[in-house]
This record gives structure tokens, sequence and C-alpha cells, in this order.
């Protein structure tokens, strides 16, 4: 019950948020146009050795070039098991500090394995020199826990519509958590490597490729213990989109 109360203080805090930004994007599309969108950077199917999955990475937002809100989703599902593997939902608001990078900040909640999980989130996103794509984000749970991220993708264009996408995930935490089996330091790595081809002034593209997780550390271990797998591979095919 006192759980279910601190999700429930959560989600009030989240919806002050985005009555607050709302309020201020009004203010702010005196000086620029509101503009919305929504995108799916990742919509996969992955087969792999032990279990094919269905997998998404995408997000919505609404705003201007001075503030935006922003509503994030991944997951994994697991055919084999007819259950997710990771479910996670980010309420963001987000702010440029620079020409190329933004500062955003806001609530991550999370439906791992095991007990649910409710996040304060920190980070930046933006482009890097050389173009890469950067995203890096600081988060401190409900119970009192640090970890980190960083997602780093490149868009290589072979041709005009054909692209080959190299990305890497590398997941670190400062403490254990047994609970939902994340082990104190490096945690997991994500590769990947997709080649697309854009059907639709790159509001459509299908793509194949390969993509590849492996666990380190204390968190190798607890998924050990549970007789889990420390590495997968998968051939994946799937569509980005973005509208």
């Amino acid at each position: 019950m006192y759980q279910n109360f601190k999700h429930r203080a959560y989600f009030r805090s989240a919806g002050l948020l985005a009555l607050l930004i709302v309020a201020s994007t009004a203010t702010a599309q005196e000086k620029s146009p509101l503009f919305y969108g929504v995108q799916f950077e990742q919509l996969e199917y992955r087969w792999g050795n032990d279990t094919d999955v269905l997998a998404w990475d995408g997000d919505a937002l609404v705003g201007t070039d001075d503030l935006k809100l922003r509503f994030q989703s991944e997951g994994e599902y697991s055919i084999k098991e007819s259950a997710f593997e990771t479910l996670e939902s980010q309420i963001l608001v987000q702010r440029p500090i620079s020409s190329f990078f933004d500062v955003k900040a806001g609530v991550r909640i999370d439906n791992p394995r095991g007990s649910d999980r409710v996040y304060g989130v920190l980070g930046v996103q933006g482009l890097a020199p050389q173009w890469f794509e950067v995203d890096a984000d600081l988060f401190l749970s409900n119970k009192s826990d640090f970890s980190a991220r960083l997602d780093v993708e490149y868009e290589l264009l072979i041709t005009n519509r054909i692209i080959l996408t190299p990305s890497a995930e590398v997941n670190f935490a400062f403490s254990e958590d047994r609970d939902i089996m994340v082990g104190s330091g490096l945690g997991k790595t994500e590769l990947g490597v997709r080649l697309s081809y854009d059907l639709v002034d790159r509001s459509i593209a299908p793509y194949i490729g390969i993509h590849y997780e492996r666990l380190f550390g204390s968190t190798k271990k607890l998924a050990r213990a549970e007789n889990e797998s420390d590495d997968e591979f998968f051939i994946v095919a799937g569509v980005r989109v973005r509208f």
C-alpha cells in the first residue's frame, strides 16, 4: 500500500509538471510556433536463439523551440513467455542549452520483472561532433538507487535513401537492486547495426539488422542465479516511423 502511495505521488508530481509546462508553452508560443510529432526509432521483431522478441523505442512531443514536453516509451515483449521483459515510460521536460544540445528532466516508470520502479530523470540529448546522436541520463529510483545510461547512435548515408545506423547503449548502476536483478557497476550493454531504406521522405523506413545484448559483473551473476542468459544475439526486421 505504501508503494502504491509513492507511485501515486510520483504521478501527481508528473501531472503538475505537465500542467506547468502546458502553461509555459502557451506563453512561449507568442515567440515561437507550437509543433508536435511522433516517432519510433525502433519498431521491430527480433529472432533470437532462445526466444523471439517484439521491441520498440518511440516518443511523442509537443512544444516550441524553447520548451518541449516529451513522452518516451520503450519495451521488449517475449514471444516465448508471452510477457514483457522490459517496459519503460518517461515524461520529460526539455529545453535547449546550446545550438546542439538540450537538457531534460522528468519521471521514469519501469515495470520490469519483479517490483516496479519509479525514477527521477536528469539528462542531456543532442548532436556531438561528427554528428553522433548522444543521449545521457542519470536516474534516482524510489529506492534511492542511482544509475546512469549512455546511448549513442550514428547515421551513415550510403545513398540518399539507404542508411546504415550503428548504435550502442551502456547501463551503469551505482548500487545494487536485487529485486529487479540489477547489480552495482557496469550492468548491461546493447549493440546494434540496422540498414534502412527511406520510402517516404524519411517518414517511413523499413530496415533489417542485428542486435546484441550482454550483461556484466554483479548483474551477470544475478541473472545466472535465476538461470537466465547473460548474452543474446538477434536478427531484426522492423520499420522506423516519423510523423
